[in-house]
């Protein structure tokens, strides 16, 4: 486990010109083959990275093949589309996953270039949509219906369960179509690296922590989470670090959250505008956000230094100090 100095997150700006030179190799708004709309996700092929996909509000997701920049493979669908995704973990299949304005998910195959088949089960559009990172046929999705439901799609019926928020406590006499996991759309969903939990958003500015395997609310209290998004909110859980972290687009800033304790770390603040979407990178522990100002910001943890026996806390000289946290202002009393 890697050990954080809590808050202590800074931003680097070579993430800018990693992203200048992507816009030089030609995935710019001149390239033939761009998206018309805007661009939702994104997500490189998780076996090698000679494949990566995207998807658009201009109804199609795309196959791209990262040498020569070309789609590969392009699937229309008749609304706009919100979120997908590809199994980190699948070696029998591959679907990917598509939330789209339709209630209905999508599972498009790469492998025929077609989309095999549908889920149904949600009333409204579909905002969200995530495998599960530890069994490869299990799905997450998150609808503007309130509702988060969990897939085999192995299954005929595919439904596993529909998570609740009251637990049962307050539907024992209704049936399972009853069930919500929020009192507002469902627009954000993310698993954490083991796979044992899923958090969950939604625009009642409620954040939950839910067990994957019993679909019980954990009941984390994590106040409230300020959520006016109309699409999906793509925000990101830390893999590795002790404790674990949510990273929550929060206007033009993001909030950092312990998964399991609920607690507000700290603001992270270095946009101009409204973020809208955060990812985090585990073999570097950083994290990435993208916002409309057209920055991407690479964020740095300070890692936790240990103390030499013969210095107390409070005696710290600033060579114990992360660099981004040293003073680099002078006073007029300085000058003077």
């Amino acid at each position: 486990m890697l050990l954080l100095n809590l808050g202590a997150w800074y931003w680097n700006t070579r993430a800018e010109s990693t992203w200048s030179q992507l816009r030089h190799e030609g995935l710019n708004r001149s390239h033939p083959d761009v998206h018309r709309f805007s661009v939702e996700t994104v997500q490189w092929y998780p076996h090698d990275t000679g494949m990566f996909t995207s998807s658009s509000f201009d109804k199609t997701l795309k196959i791209w093949d990262t040498n020569t920049l070309q789609p590969a493979e392009v699937f229309h669908f008749e609304g706009t589309v919100y979120s997908h995704h590809m199994s980190p973990v699948a070696t029998k299949h591959c679907l990917i996953a598509v939330g789209t304005k339709s209630p209905k998910v999508q599972l498009c195959d790469l492998k025929s270039g077609s989309c095999s088949h549908i889920l149904q089960g949600h009333r409204q559009e579909v905002l969200a949509v995530s495998w599960s990172p530890r069994h490869e046929y299990i799905l997450a999705t998150a609808s503007a219906d309130g509702r988060v439901k969990l897939w085999d799609v192995r299954r005929a019926s595919g439904c596993l369960t529909t998570l609740d928020q009251h637990n049962g406590e307050k539907s024992k006499a209704s049936s399972e179509a009853a069930n919500t996991a929020h009192n507002g759309r469902v627009n954000g969903l993310c698993y954490t690296n083991d796979g044992l939990h899923l958090l969950t958003i939604g625009t009642d500015d409620r954040m939950r922590l839910w067990n994957s395997s019993t679909g019980e609310n954990t009941l984390v209290n994590y106040g409230k989470v300020c959520n006016e998004s109309r699409k999906g909110l793509k925000f990101a859980i830390s893999c590795g670090c002790n404790p674990e972290f949510a990273f929550v687009p929060y206007g033009s800033t993001i909030a950092v959250y312990t998964i399991f304790s609920g607690e507000l770390i700290t603001m992270l603040r270095g946009h101009y505008n409204t973020v809208d979407c955060c990812v985090f990178q585990p073999n570097f522990q950083e994290l990435y956000s993208g916002s409309k100002d057209c920055n991407i910001l690479a964020w740095i943890p300070a890692l936790r230094e240990p103390i030499p026996d013969d210095i107390s806390e409070k005696s710290l000289s600033q060579q114990h100090l992360n660099p981004a946290y040293e003073d680099a202002w002078s006073s007029s009393e300085d000058e003077g």
